[in-house]
């Protein structure tokens, strides 16, 4: 009887199986957490504080435009940095698209700032209209991705990257802007995002020299 033969699954699907079984996880653990986030972590006077503030621009996209930007100038004119400026662009900038779409398709509503509980839109009501969404946060979309990017090109600086992004996500909970699952499920989109693109338009493999 002839022996079966089973395929290795290719290496780009590993990264992607990997990213499913991180995400569900942590998902389902933020929901859980949720209510626990919803009432330990509230701090209205958030943005009142210059580390608030800091933290918060980290989902505003025109600061990853300007890190974009500071790359540009900085590195050598070559043939890999217009393909590695653009994806620093592309990242958050398709991030927050994303999270704007997405929000449409979940239709859970911000956080009620008294009373804890899932609320959601119906499709009847303002079908296009994401005012008053918050999953995921579009804020912690821009950070992630943006950060994630900038990791993928300088490896060694990535927990930097990622402590800012984590920041904003943290302030839009304390904000009681969204749910800390908010946060969470940006951060999965967001790699998902740079991974699509970074496949693409950068090589995976090492930091790239400076000028």
């Amino acid at each position: 009887m002839a022996s079966e033969t089973f395929s290795e699954p290719p290496a780009t699907a590993r990264p992607w199986a990997r990213w499913l079984l991180v995400s569900t996880v942590a998902i389902v653990a933020a929901h859980l957490l949720d209510e626990t986030a919803w009432r330990l972590l509230r701090l209205p006077t958030v943005y009142e504080k210059d580390w608030g503030r800091l933290l918060r621009s980290m989902g505003f996209l025109p600061t990853w435009l300007l890190f974009a930007l500071a790359y540009w100038l900085h590195q050598r004119d070559d043939g890999a940095r217009r393909a590695r400026t653009t994806f620093l662009v592309l990242s958050p900038a398709l991030g927050g698209l994303a999270a704007e779409i997405l929000k449409l398709v979940f239709r859970r509503l911000r956080p009620d700032a008294e009373t804890f509980g899932y609320a959601f839109r119906s499709f009847a009501e303002a079908p296009w209209s994401n005012r008053g969404m918050g999953l995921p946060s579009s804020h912690a979309l821009v950070a992630w991705a943006g950060a994630f990017a900038l990791a993928r090109l300088f490896p060694r600086a990535r927990w930097v990257f990622y402590g800012l992004a984590a920041g904003c996500g943290l302030t839009r909970v304390m904000a009681s802007a969204h749910y800390l699952s908010d946060t969470v499920v940006a951060a999965c989109v967001g790699w998902a995002v740079v991974a699509a693109l970074g496949s693409r338009l950068v090589r995976p493999d090492a930091e790239p020299a400076g000028p």
